[in-house]
């Protein structure tokens, strides 16, 4: 788990699981909090990182499960030797993909032949990609090199809250018990994508051009992995612009009346909402950006609103206060995010457990 948002998934897959089936959530230090809500459900988790301890104690573990799920990329299953009757699942931490990876990315034709046998020796070890979209799993074909056999159209689990009015109605009282400054405002949330080897700082001018609508307060909500850098950015602190270090992204959609990002799949989720209003895709680096690491070819006969590139074009965006019609997004990208794909995945997979436990007790 290198990401917080299946901690609803695990819970109902470990309360529909047969007896004795023990569950381990294996965790990154970013994944911190949710492993910590898991513990306290009474599921074993355990940090981990790539070191001699992990090598040692914790690939055993992993070797003899009988479901890994997995929600991003892990470079130590290209050598895992696991049980034939072990099955490995693809639970990305995306709904959708702008932005390219795998083999779409151009920086993998560079890397050395090794590299990419190492690559691909990772994309073949997963046995199913759960995918919410047949456009998701065409992704998965072209960045991984795999077949559509595996692509399993479920939805993802983590994709039904947004479906879920209780949710959303908890999770909006508990935005404006947190920032009770946010409620009866237009709240402008800005949230860009992680770029590696990045400064943390916003780009030249952004922030002024952020606040052009005098109405809106903006919360900017920076990638998990820069969660540490947030108060190097308060410093820039007006009293327009807010971090709420205590909400998470996507308790902040549910009061957003315009998303700001550029490359990010928390577009993917935003359409999801019924009360989404507007979203602004502000791509400053496109030219940049589409050379490394690379943009889907198709992005601009699918995405919701026309990208915006320019300081000047952002500030009328703002201000325009134009409404994005998600219909025809969300029909190409969450055809199966539906608010049911939890009990879809979680019955897959307890079925397939309970075969097995079968299986082992007649040989």
């Amino acid at each position: 788990m290198s990401f917080g948002n299946n901690v609803n998934f695990i819970k109902q897959l470990a309360q529909s699981l047969p007896q004795q089936t023990q569950i381990i959530v294996l965790y990154r230090e970013e994944a911190e909090a949710a492993a910590t809500d898991l513990a306290a459900f009474g599921l074993e988790t355990i940090q981990f990182d790539d070191n001699l301890y992990f090598a040692t104690q914790l690939i055993p573990v992993i070797m003899g499960a009988k479901i890994i799920f997995c929600d991003n990329y892990y470079a130590f299953l290209g050598g895992l030797v696991h049980s034939s009757r072990t099955k490995i699942v693809q639970l990305w931490h995306a709904a959708g993909a702008i932005k390219k990876f795998g083999w779409e990315d151009p920086i993998t034709n560079r890397r050395s032949n090794s590299d990419k046998r190492r690559f691909q020796q990772v994309y073949n070890q997963f046995n199913e990609y759960i995918v919410g979209s047949e456009a998701m799993g065409s992704v998965f074909e072209n960045s991984y090199h795999e077949p559509s056999s595996k692509m399993q159209l479920l939805g993802y689990p983590r994709s039904d809250r947004y479906l879920n009015q209780t949710w959303i109605q908890n999770s909006r009282e508990r935005v404006y018990y947190i920032a009770p400054e946010l409620k009866n405002k237009r709240v402008i949330l800005y949230a860009p994508t992680y770029r590696e080897n990045k400064s943390v700082q916003l780009p030249k001018g952004v922030s002024e051009a952020l606040t052009v609508d005098p109405d809106a307060i903006v919360v900017i909500k920076l990638h998990p992995l820069l969660r540490k850098h947030e108060h190097e950015l308060q410093r820039q602190n007006t009293a327009q612009i807010r971090f709420y270090h205590q909400l998470s992204t996507s308790e902040l959609l549910t009061v957003t009346d315009t998303l700001i990002t550029d490359y990010s799949s928390v577009a993917f989720d935003y359409s999801l909402l019924k009360i989404a209003k507007s979203i602004i895709f502000y791509m400053f680096d496109f030219d940049s950006y589409q050379q490394n690491p690379g943009i889907q070819d198709d992005f601009l006969s699918w995405l919701p609103s026309k990208p915006v590139k320019t300081l000047a074009e952002l500030k009328a965006a703002i201000l325009s206060r134009q409404e994005t019609d998600f219909n025809k997004f969300n029909e190409k990208w969450n055809t199966y995010n539906d608010g049911q794909a939890t009990g879809r995945v979680v019955r897959r997979y307890v079925k397939y457990v309970t075969k097995n436990n079968r299986k082992n007790k007649e040989s």
